[in-house]
């Protein structure tokens, strides 16, 4: 028979040899893509993808390095302006909302002492999550506003008035100039001006008391509900006309020192006659030279005589301007403000710390 290959084993044969060298072409291939992969880190698992970073000077964020706070009212059922974090501290922003069903899921629960005080079932009931921590924030005293038993052993941080919180949110503070500055005092045509709404009888509140005895020996114009009407928009125009004004606190504390002396008189150029905490207390924010305490004088017909004083003297009332050529005092109490000093606490306080407020009212 014959040795020679048939026409069908001739054609198989080239098909095995094309698939043969398709095979050779394709590990090639793919032995070239491999060797142009990077080393595998062996600390890195196979099945990780590491994220990508936005570019630089993109408005992208990821959202799973921002916290998100959960208000758990708006302040006095008040709905208020959430500010950018990043614009007003300058810190990574953070998530802000009212929506209740985020609470399982939230990094930290902000409540308004005010909206809850009076009710434990106010409080959030549902089980928390071990990190997510709550913060207490209060812009009030505590004799406006007492602090409950059921808020104790509760509350992981404290945000007030007060120096010793954890978040210290003052009503305003001073901040340096970049060199010294011309003072220039507003003119001036009135004498004594006071702003008051929460108006209680003298028996209950002391600067009620403390204002019907100087009125005896000195004219002050009293604004305010129940007096002469003042528009929001003409407080400081008004009140720049005055050469003091009376700062007067609805209760005293340490460090309760209000928009009273922040806004109303420094911003005013008016000089504040002060009744609160103690002097020392209000040497502890802002100069000494900048106010008048009534504890500096044995009765309100003391403070009067020196009020009428300081009107006669002209220099003797410029040195109480004196702090202005290198300072400025900054009245910000923006409710967005606030939560943003909160967000920035929460970022900087390290997570694996816990801790509790076993007395609030303390």
């Amino acid at each position: 028979c014959s040795m020679e290959p048939t026409k069908g084993q001739i054609t198989a044969g080239r098909k095995l040899l094309a698939f043969f060298l398709l095979q050779v072409m394709v590990s090639a291939i793919l032995l070239t893509y491999l060797r142009s992969l990077p080393e595998a880190d062996p600390s890195v698992p196979p099945t990780y993808t590491p994220p990508k970073e936005p570019l630089e000077g993109s408005l992208v964020k990821r959202r799973s390095s921002r916290l998100t706070i959960l208000l758990w009212t708006w302040p006095y059922g008040i709905r208020v302006p959430i500010e950018n974090c990043f614009e007003v501290l300058g810190i990574p922003d953070c998530q802000f909302t009212v929506d209740r069903s985020w609470y399982p899921k939230a990094d930290a629960v902000l409540v308004h002492h005010y909206d809850v005080y009076l009710d434990a079932q106010k409080l959030p009931l549902d089980p928390r999550s071990p990190i997510q921590r709550w913060v207490w924030y209060s812009p009030e005293p505590p004799s406006k506003h007492p602090v409950p038993a059921f808020m104790d052993n509760l509350f992981n941080l404290t945000m007030s008035y007060r120096r010793d919180s954890d978040i210290y949110a003052p009503y305003g503070w001073l901040e340096m100039l970049p060199g010294p500055q011309e003072v220039t005092i507003p003119p001036k045509s009135k004498l004594v001006a006071w702003v008051v709404s929460n108006w209680k009888p003298d028996y209950v509140q002391g600067r009620v008391r403390y204002y019907e005895e100087l009125r005896k020996h000195i004219q002050v114009d009293v604004y305010g509900r129940g007096h002469r009407p003042l528009p929001g928009n003409q407080l400081l125009p008004t009140l720049s006309h005055y050469k003091f004004y009376l700062a007067f606190e609805n209760s005293q504390h340490e460090d309760y020192i209000s928009e009273k002396v922040w806004r109303n008189a420094f911003h005013s150029g008016a000089v504040p006659v002060v009744l609160g905490p103690p002097r020392k207390n209000y040497e502890s924010h802002i100069p000494p030279d900048s106010f008048i305490h009534v504890d500096d004088f044995l009765s309100p017909q003391e403070l009067a005589a020196f009020l009428h004083a300081l009107d006669k003297n002209a220099t003797r009332y410029a040195s109480y301007f004196r702090w202005r050529s290198q300072m400025k005092s900054v009245h910000y109490k923006s409710w967005g403000y606030q939560f943003c000093k909160a967000c920035r606490a929460l970022q900087q306080s390290p997570k694996t710390m816990y801790q509790t407020v076993p007395q609030l009212s303390k």
